[in-house]
């Protein structure tokens, strides 16, 4: 055989089983009984969960209101209903936007003449020419972000006797400080596990292998198929926030006594007040932390 004939034949007897070694490492997948397990299982490992829960205070409340007219023109209800709403945005302009927003729409439906069938039942006229009157309903679409000016706000509205109000909801949108200041807790919480998990094994943590913050590293099921995420039943751990949140800014002074038409008086807006106090929020997140064993 010659030289050149030998190599070929020895390159190809290498690269015989990397070839094999690159086609055993296929994609998994999911449903498969055997299955390549995750670089970081090559080696004895221990894989921990952290997973922590803490309550906030709401950060955000919402109400509606309506005021409704009724007149035999369209235009003139929609004109009274207008001008009720008018005095309420004049007073709840006093608030900066970025506190308070108020989104205001008009809406008017006809009312029409009624009759009784030949059984007596009232039925409604469904005719442009049976028209008897017209409503318009204002509606305010009230959104406090300054849970400062809450209580203050609700009362205005109270004070300004509209039709009716909706119930005051809360609810709450983490900044991206207690979302960082979570999501690093939850990384403590499942360095702690691993810790007294290996302790009370008797061993020792290595080098951190993995940080996952999502947690689904952690749920890695490689004999049933990877990746094939479990729900599992790991215990969130309580924790509260490290930092003191900044003091709510004072509530603007209130506006000048309105003249006529201007929405309610000072007087008013303190009777109608009432207590509404943020509810708490529940916030959990989960990090996955892979140790190796030393």
């Amino acid at each position: 055989m010659s030289r050149p004939l030998l190599l070929a034949g020895l390159a190809a007897l290498i690269a015989a089983p990397a070839a094999a070694a690159l086609a055993q490492t296929r994609p998994a997948t999911i449903g498969e009984r055997y299955v390549p397990a995750p670089w970081w299982m090559r080696d004895p490992v221990i894989a921990s969960i952290g997973h922590v829960r803490t309550e906030v205070p709401a950060n955000r409340a919402g109400f509606t209101a309506s005021f409704r007219a009724i007149d035999r023109s369209a235009a003139e209800a929609s004109r009274k209903a207008a001008e009720q709403v008018r005095a309420l945005s004049r007073t709840l302009g006093a608030y900066d936007a970025t506190r308070v927003r108020v989104e205001t729409t008009i809406s008017t439906q006809p009312l029409y003449d009624q009759y009784r069938d030949e059984n007596g039942v009232l039925r409604d006229n469904a005719r442009a020419d049976q028209i008897e009157r017209y409503e318009s309903t204002a509606s305010v679409q009230i959104t406090v972000r300054d849970m400062a000016l809450v209580e203050r706000v609700y009362a205005t509205v109270v004070a300004s006797q509209p039709t009716s109000i909706g119930t005051v909801y809360f609810n709450l949108e983490p900044d991206n400080a207690i979302k960082t200041w979570l999501q690093g807790e939850a990384v403590k919480d499942a360095a702690r596990r691993a810790r007294e998990a290996v302790g009370h094994a008797g061993g020792s943590l290595g080098r951190v292998q993995v940080i996952d913050p999502t947690g689904r590293a952690c749920q890695t099921d490689v004999l049933a198929g990877w990746p094939s995420y479990g729900g599992g039943s790991n215990l969130a751990t309580d924790v509260q926030p490290a930092y003191a949140p900044p003091p709510p800014p004072a509530p603007p002074p209130p506006p000048p006594a309105p003249r006529e038409g201007q929405g309610p008086s000072e007087a008013q807006i303190e009777a109608a007040r009432l207590a509404l106090q943020p509810p708490l929020r529940e916030l959990t997140d989960q990090a996955c932390v892979v140790y190796a064993l030393d």
